[in-house]
């Protein structure tokens, strides 16, 4: 397909293949919409960096399916944020608690004959190399928001908890995070994700500054207020998000004016990626450790028919840092 004549690709297919997916079709001159996550380890976050960059040398456009960037209401939210209506912004929660997404079945149901590698790709939600785990999978969306809220600045470092309770029938995926974000200039966010069934779920973003408080998904639309002398909601056109970032795609491409999302997109991922690393090592770690971690969690030569071990489930404290 990326030899034909096409003009955009859409890259929604298991992240552990998006490095290589996005570095193809850039040198193929291809504008691209890209899902989220960018990468499930910092090999491929490095990887799409340099992908960006290329992206940009073509003028290429490069939407990111970080949907909630295209969704009216929250833009408005954050064009206020980012104008002073909180003031300075202290602190950010973010929850993302929700169900499972794809539970992996039992072994049983594997059919005679079928490799590990085709199991795994059949269920790739529950593999970190396929799918980054579901803090860098799912919650990734609430991460995204914090980096939004932040204009983008990235934290300096992050510590992190997060486990297994329910069992995992063979995959190596955590059902729970908390990650403790902070940032150079003292601020904290503080993000919590669960997906397991018959809890309290919840999808909701609280700021917090020195002149007053915002909230999103608490009520039907974002609200600032200052704590009584004035109250901000939205109250404009909504729209569908998911087709704002297919006509503002296209909409650059037309006009020659390329939308380039892939730099700020691969940052919230691999912020995502910093909380896994923190909640599997139990570790401290720095932006910069993220960044250049070497640890290679896609395999690099793929058979149909290769016997693909399961990585270990990561145990705080017992697995290292690499």
């Amino acid at each position: 397909m990326i030899d034909s004549e096409v003009d955009v690709v859409l890259l929604a297919t298991p992240p552990g293949f998006r490095p290589q997916h996005l570095k193809a079709a850039v040198e193929a001159g291809k504008h691209i919409f890209c899902e989220k996550p960018v990468a499930t380890d910092a090999p491929g976050i490095r990887s799409v960096l340099e992908s960006v960059q290329q992206a940009k040398q073509k003028r290429l456009a490069w939407v990111a399916g970080f949907c909630w960037r295209y969704h009216a209401a929250r833009r408005e939210f954050f064009k206020r944020v980012h104008d002073g209506a909180l003031g300075n912004l202290q602190a950010v929660y973010a929850t993302y608690y929700t169900g499972p997404v794809k539970p992996m079945p039992s072994a049983a149901n594997r059919p005679a004959g079928m490799s590990d590698l085709e199991w795994q790709l059949h269920n790739w939600y529950n593999f970190v190399w396929l799918c980054g785990d579901s803090l860098v999978e799912q919650a990734v969306h609430s991460v995204d928001k914090v980096a939004w809220a932040m204009k983008d600045e990235m934290p300096v470092k992050a510590v992190a908890v997060g486990g297994r309770q329910i069992p995992a029938n063979g995959g190596n995926i955590y059902d729970h995070f908390e990650v403790n974000y902070e940032y150079k200039t003292g601020a904290r966010a503080f993000l919590g994700c669960r997906q397991q069934r018959g809890c309290y779920n919840q999808n909701a973003d609280y700021l917090l500054g020195t002149e007053g408080q915002g909230t999103i998904g608490v009520r039907n639309q974002p609200e600032l207020n200052s704590g009584g002398a004035w109250r901000w909601r939205y109250s404009g056109p909504n729209s569908d998000m998911y087709q704002v970032e297919h006509n503002e795609l296209f909409a650059s491409i037309r006009s020659g004016q390329p939308i380039n999302d892939g730099r700020w997109m691969t940052h919230s991922c691999l912020m995502a990626i910093m909380g896994r690393m923190a909640a599997y090592t139990g570790q401290e770690i720095t932006w910069d450790r993220a960044l250049n971690s070497q640890e290679r969690l896609v395999p690099e030569n793929l058979e149909w028919d290769m016997t693909l071990q399961t990585r270990p489930m990561a145990l705080p404290g017992v697995t290292k840092f690499v």
